[in-house]
């Protein structure tokens, strides 16, 4: 991929769309399918322009001192030539000279001094027909027109999505040129010179609550655990003495995690699949990325089949869950411990902005770098999803086997099956839509550290499987209607998780795609719409909700005895809800005033009529 000409966070000249002035604005990024560069102008506008609308400062300054050379007479110092022209015509020639100079300073004044104000947005009926022409106007990114303002606080409080244009006030020469020489100069040493990246908007309460958090997650995940191995699982049984060091500890498995992660990364390795680039770093590059998750899947289920054929028995996984669970959180802490050491070396390009703040505990928690790699191999991307779901699908086969074994079955139970099969589809979508965790949080914001890290390795296999976990000591008979409920509920969940996902994917990558076209939409001042029909005119996120009915019906089929089988579905609604928070106000901040019109026209966030 050829570099890009500018990076993130350098300071620029770019040209207002359909007009010929240039204003000061900042790179955010570079989208290397559609060549364009999203920048922000002074008051928060952003918008996407094409490389030759953007130009850098020296340049921009060397042109305007071009034009304002030539457009004076001479240089007092630099003697004339004498030629003998009549009177007449030497005044004439000099009096046109003195009109053009003066033409020319007061076009360059104004492609200088002209900057963005909001300006008051009318309000406006939601009728379909004017959220087509405000689209309409909104993708012909017309310039605005330029008026006169008396005060500059008047316009400066005015709520608005649109923007107008407007001269600075008026200044002495001498002011105005001393004025411009100084924004010139700091904005030429802050091209040059990158701001450090500092975390001040702390998640999760901040420093304390990551520490407890560090803590009472791998306890949380243990007591879960054996609870769900025990054959009352109520709370009130929960064991007072502590487990004994010999069930939570075995160096033969310890030795099988390893393996697991050494296989899962060759395989990762394997020259299969495509080769795509990620979204663009702040750095204007993009890192490439082997696709090839749904290939390993393929290969993991040919080698699981020969060790069945082997006589391997899986069971074993059931039998030593606990030590797989503690041998999976000390290489969590390894790796965590390794990776926050290396980031010490980063430069600040590689750092994640989400966990840079300076507190120790909180950046190891949240990770500092953003893309830990090692040569080719990207370590976040692959604990992402490979080691974890893979080992999510393989844990649920062998508490299906245990199962059998255990309660004495030819057959594994139709509740054990369901659960073993919704989940496995829903694996094996992700993996085949893999490309997509390109442009998902995880990858382009946060940080590489012990959350990412435990979630992936830890958390994902070891909660996740506790339905399955559960079912082996606390079997759970279904009659047909269950099972036909169940089926459909999973499917309806399904359907709603996948279309919304796909729509959200086609939009962002070709409004104008005749599967997304016909979509009513709420343009913004950013140069992106908000799609309010269709799944996302339902409610603000259909994927959220289509998460939570599927993890009802992974539940269900444990039965109503005890509360334990639903953790997964009491973690993903408290996640769902949190991530729609953190979503709300980043989009509140973002698009301003037309997210205030978007959450009219879709008042509900994921349960319709409730939330």
């Amino acid at each position: 991929m050829p570099t890009t000409r500018f990076q993130n966070g350098d300071t620029v000249m770019g040209r207002w769309p359909g007009s010929n002035l240039y204003y000061e604005v900042t790179v955010l990024s570079y989208d290397s399918k559609t060549r364009l560069y999203t920048v922000i102008y002074k008051d928060g506008t952003e918008l996407e322009l094409k490389e030759s609308d953007i130009t850098s400062m020296v340049i921009f300054k060397q042109g305007v001192t071009r034009s304002r050379s030539r457009s004076r007479s001479r240089s007092p110092g630099r003697p004339r030539r004498s030629r003998s022209r009549s009177p007449a015509r030497t005044s004439r020639r000099t009096s046109s000279r003195t009109t053009d100079v003066q033409v020319r300073k007061e076009k360059l004044k104004e492609v200088l001094e002209v900057r963005l104000t909001p300006v008051p947005r009318k309000h406006e009926n939601n009728s379909n027909s004017k959220h087509e022409k405000k689209e309409e106007n909104n993708t012909e990114n017309t310039a605005p027109t330029i008026t006169e303002q008396k005060t500059e606080t008047e316009s400066e409080s005015q709520a608005g999505g649109r923007y107008n244009l407007r001269r600075r006030k008026d200044q002495g020469d001498g002011k105005a040129g001393e004025l411009e020489k100084k924004e010139g100069t700091e904005a030429l040493s802050q091209a040059k010179t990158p701001a450090a990246i500092k975390t001040t908007d702390l998640e999760f309460g901040g420093r304390v609550g990551v520490f407890f958090l560090m803590f009472l997650l791998p306890v949380a995940v243990l007591a879960l655990l054996i609870l769900c191995g025990q054959k009352d699982a109520s709370l009130q049984s929960f064991p007072l003495e502590l487990p004994t060091l010999q069930s939570l500890w075995d160096s033969q498995v310890f030795g099988i995690v390893l393996l697991w992660l050494l296989f899962q990364a060759v395989l990762s390795l394997l020259p299969v699949g495509k080769l795509v680039e990620g979204m663009p770093l702040k750095t204007g590059k993009t890192l490439k990325y082997r696709i090839n998750g749904f290939y390993a899947l393929l290969l993991t289920a040919v080698a699981v089949g020969v060790a069945m054929y082997q006589e391997v028995d899986l069971s074993y996984i059931h039998a030593h869950f606990l030590q797989f669970y503690t041998s999976a959180l000390l290489i969590v802490t390894l790796l965590s411990v390794y990776l926050f050491v290396r980031s010490r070396w980063a430069s600040e390009d590689e750092l994640a902005p989400g966990g840079n703040s300076g507190y120790i505990i909180y950046d190891f928690f949240m990770g500092r770098e953003l893309n830990p790699r090692i040569k080719n191999f990207d370590v976040k991307f692959f604990c992402e999803m490979r080691p974890g779901l893979m080992g999510w699908v393989l844990i649920n086969f062998a508490m299906l086997i245990a199962e059998m074994k255990h309660q004495n079955l030819e057959s594994p139970s139709p509740a054990m099956l369901l659960v073993n099969i919704f989940q496995l589809l829903w694996v094996v979508d992700g993996f085949w839509h893999e490309e997509k965790l390109l442009t998902m949080m995880d990858i382009v914001y946060d940080g590489f550290g012990f959350m990412l890290t435990f979630g992936d390795l830890a958390f994902v296999p070891f909660t996740f499987t506790c339905q399955a976990y559960y079912l082996v000591s606390h079997p759970n008979e279904l009659s047909v209607f269950w099972i036909v409920t169940l089926i459909t509920m999973n499917g309806v969940g399904y359907y709603i998780f996948r279309k919304a996902n796909s729509q959200k994917f086609a939009f962002r990558k070709n409004p104008s795609d005749p599967a997304v076209s016909h979509l009513k939409t709420i343009p913004t001042a950013t140069g992106k719409s908000l799609i309010v029909s269709g799944l996302w005119g339902f409610v603000r996120h259909p994927n959220y909700l289509g998460d939570i009915i599927m993890g009802f019906a992974w539940s269900l089929p444990c039965g109503f005895n005890h509360l334990i089988p639903y953790f997964y579905l009491i973690y993903l609604i408290a996640l769902l809800v949190h991530r729609n928070a953190r979503d709300e106000r980043q989009c509140r901040k973002k698009y301003g005033s037309a997210w205030e019109e978007y959450c009219k026209a879709v008042p509900y966030r994921i349960f319709p009529g409730i939330y």
